[in-house]
């Protein structure tokens, strides 16, 4: 009988244990993240343009394979799903972003000969690159793995905020080389990619450092790196284009790469820790040993792992496996940048070239053509205090440079894409009340930047004209549109601060985009200085980045940008009838006569998801009464043009913007006017979702019968009592608890249809 008692219990612990392993590992959010998503498609196709390699919420270093020695527009991010060659792997990359750049400080394992160059994807042993094969690879958040075939390595890398950790387990007895290329980066002809200059320096037997300075699409880069191995270099030879320096302490140039010889006979990896700085090697060093003391390659993996726990659990979603694995890669995504490259004791090289230094950190990688529309609203909900830290770096660039950022990297201004994009990142952040922004600062700050002229925004001639006059500034329509907007946002700021003269001058200049609309075509046209139409005028022609009206667009896609004024759009289009058919078209005109530009992909009519300028406009039916159709066409991208393969992304995922589009819209909202205060209602995809928000209070949007089928909403209540408007604001969320829908198969005609119930009522 004891016996039998003792198996009992025994049987219960085991039981406790299992259910609490198993709730463990359920609660686990980082196991839902998949790296891959978004790093491949079929040639000619977008699908992301994400690396698949570690790094850590908001770090500076990404540690990533490069499958091209000289990646290009193609491969922005250095990697390529399809490629089966690996170059090396480098310390910095951009996310999902349209125009290559970084690659900083590569290193390569490898055995044998003593090679100093990658060599040919396409020759087998021409350089020290190596084949590799999916099936021997893997990734997850904060750590990725592959076996280079031609030299039977296995490679593990993780990182911190400042440092990349490496693991090489090679071949027992091999002869076993790691080659440091300080000479890797974008294909050079195509870019002005150049190295300044260079330098490595034989810090003691375990140790090397040094630095580049290069040229690329950030204009000028100062790039240092302190490098520690666990094992001692048997020897080092020091290259310079064709001259070799073996056993020598220092050498300076600007075609550098590093072969070091290792011992591993006794069948141990090579660890190596390596990490940056934008001011000095010292500061590299001290990087180095804050972050990564010890050389417990698994403790500084789990640590990696817990960070990204920590930010993933600020929204936790209940739906399907592989919607919540879209979706917690999405998140990831989306908290990969802006980058905080100020060092540890808060040192940075700012845009002045100088070194500054910030309690608060510094952040660059400003993707702010792409991320004010929903990436910078989703960070003032859940990543309020880095949103202060956002905004105050914006803010010093302009203390230093006179404007505040278009497209900040590395700390650079690239002067990429159009519009003032800070802009409504820092008033919609200051408009949320989030703390640790000076009002009067960023006051400053938007409105300078709204009248003092710079690159690619002439305003003498947006005050002159009331409009951007094409033959002064290509790309004039879009930049219209998106300056008008701009100028809402300065408008709201100088109306908090009670500067009447200013909200009346910069709300007159937002009405501008009117001055652009040819009522007979019915759509927004260029024109010159000279006032007249440009001719001939096809809506459907695309434009690039320069030489067209239209920016990665066309006239029907802009159309719809009026974000600041949907109201008043409508009674341009002849009312709420004449705009939902309008939308409708949209929605299912699919010719593409001449060019299509090359960002504009996943296309349901005219509606283009894998560009930024189309992702607010399947929300626009909420406006004029027909939210059903919303719900119709946000769960129709939601379900087609997001997976979980590595072509999961329908275009660029651009900095978190992509993913963002996605965190919201599958909760069941989106900012249609990113700094508006309101979230216009879709359809919620997940059955739950509940978001962390400060004072420990949480907003949580139930659906528990949406499904494929059920996409349309029935009914909806906010905290207990019915809720009919198709819009819900921050306050409403801020305040903490809970929106709840039923879900059908079939439209409700009726819900949210009134007038009082539309957003921009």
């Amino acid at each position: 009988m004891i016996n039998i008692y003792k198996s009992v219990r025994i049987f219960g612990v085991l039981l406790v244990i299992s259910l609490t392993t198993q709730a463990q590992t359920k609660k686990q959010l980082t196991a839902y993240v998949n790296p891959f998503i978004g790093t491949g498609a079929v040639k000619g196709s977008l699908s992301g343009n994400n690396y698949p390699g570690a790094t850590v919420p908001f770090g500076m270093v990404q540690l990533s394979p490069d499958t091209r020695d000289e990646p290009e527009w193609d491969a922005a991010c250095g990697y390529d799903h399809n490629d089966n060659f690996i170059a090396g792997f480098s310390h910095t990359h951009l996310s999902g972003t349209g125009a290559p750049d970084l690659f900083d400080i590569l290193f390569m394992p490898y055995t044998g000969d003593e090679k100093t160059r990658a060599g040919n994807a396409q020759q087998v042993g021409s350089g020290y690159g190596s084949r590799f094969s999916h099936s021997n690879e893997s990734a997850r958040a904060g750590y990725y793995q592959v076996k280079l075939d031609d030299y039977n390595v296995n490679v593990e890398l993780t990182a911190t905020e400042h440092a990349g950790f490496h693991k090489y387990t090679f071949p027992k007895n091999g002869n076993a080389k790691v080659v440091i290329d300080l000479n890797h980066s974008l294909k050079k002809p195509n870019f002005g990619c150049k190295v300044i200059a260079a330098q490595f320096h034989m810090v003691n037997e375990h140790t090397i450092e040094g630095f580049r300075v290069i040229t690329g699409w950030a204009k000028l880069r100062k790039v240092y790196f302190y490098a520690e191995f666990n094992k001692a270099i048997k020897n080092n030879d020091l290259v310079d284009g064709g001259s070799q320096y073996f056993n020598q302490a220092l050498l300076n140039g600007t075609d550098l790469r590093a072969v070091l010889d290792f011992d591993t006979s006794d069948g141990s990896p090579v660890l190596a820790k390596v990490a940056l700085s934008t001011v000095s090697t010292q500061n590299a060093r001290l990087n180095l040993v804050t972050e990564i003391p010890g050389w417990d390659f698994n403790k500084t993996v789990a640590q990696a792992d817990a960070k990204w726990e920590k930010e993933l659990e600020k929204i936790r979603v209940d739906g399907t496996e592989q919607q919540k694995q879209i979706f917690y890669t999405a998140l990831y995504h989306t908290f990969i940048q802006p980058n905080n490259y100020a060092d540890v004791n808060g040192d940075y090289t700012a845009i002045d070239y100088t070194v500054h230094h910030s309690k608060g950190g510094f952040y660059s990688t400003f993707s702010l053509w792409d991320t004010y529309r929903a990436a910078h609203p989703l960070y003032t909900l859940v990543q309020p205090e880095r949103s202060a830290g956002f905004a105050n770096s914006m803010i010093s660039q302009y203390k230093a440079y006179g404007y505040l950022p278009i497209w900040q990297l590395w700390g650079q201004e690239n002067y990429c894409m159009i519009g003032n994009h800070a802009i409504p990142v820092i008033v919609d952040a200051v408009l949320k009340g989030t703390p640790g922004i000076d009002i009067n600062q960023a006051y400053e700050a938007v409105k300078n930047s709204s009248v003092t002229d710079h690159p690619g925004s002439p305003l003498k001639a947006w005050e002159k004209y009331g409009y951007m006059p094409e033959n002064v500034q290509s790309q004039s329509v879009s930049l219209t549109l998106e300056m008008a907007y701009d100028d809402w946002c300065v408008a709201q700021l100088a109306k908090k601060l009670h500067k009447t003269a200013d909200y009346a001058h910069f709300i007159q200049r937002s009405q501008y985009f009117k001055n652009l609309y040819d009522a007979q075509s019915g759509f927004f046209r260029a024109k010159n200085t000279d006032g007249k139409w440009l001719s001939p005028f096809n809506p459907l022609q695309y434009g690039g980045n320069g030489g067209n009206p239209y920016t990665e667009g066309n006239a029907w896609q802009y159309y719809w940008y009026v974000p600041q004024d949907v109201k008043g759009l409508i009674a341009l289009t002849g009312g709420d009838d004449n705009f939902t058919a309008k939308l409708d078209t949209f929605f299912t005109l699919n010719s593409k006569p001449g060019e299509v530009n090359g960002n504009a992909s996943g296309f349901i009519g005219q509606y283009a998801h894998g560009n930024e300028p189309s992702h607010h406009i399947s929300y626009l039916y909420n406006y004029a009464g027909q939210s059903w159709k919303t719900q119709f066409y946000v769960a129709k991208i939601c379900s087609e043009l997001y997976n979980t393969s590595s072509s999961g992304y329908a275009g660029n995922e651009d900095c978190g913007q992509m993913s963002a589009w996605y965190v919201f819209s599958a909760m069941g909202f989106y900012p249609v006017n990113p700094a508006g205060g309101i979230y216009v209602i879709g359809t919620p995809v997940m059955k739950k979702s509940v978001m962390q928000l400060p004072l420990n209070k949480t907003f949580t949007v139930l659906a528990p019968n949406s499904s494929p089928k059920n996409i349309y909403i029935q009914s909806a209540a906010l905290n207990g009592k019915p809720f009919t408007h198709t819009y819900i604001t921050q306050q409403e969320i801020i305040n903490g608890g809970t929106l709840e829908f039923v879900m059908g198969p079939k439209p409700n005609l009726q819900w949210g249809t009134k007038l009082t119930d539309r957003p921009g009522k």
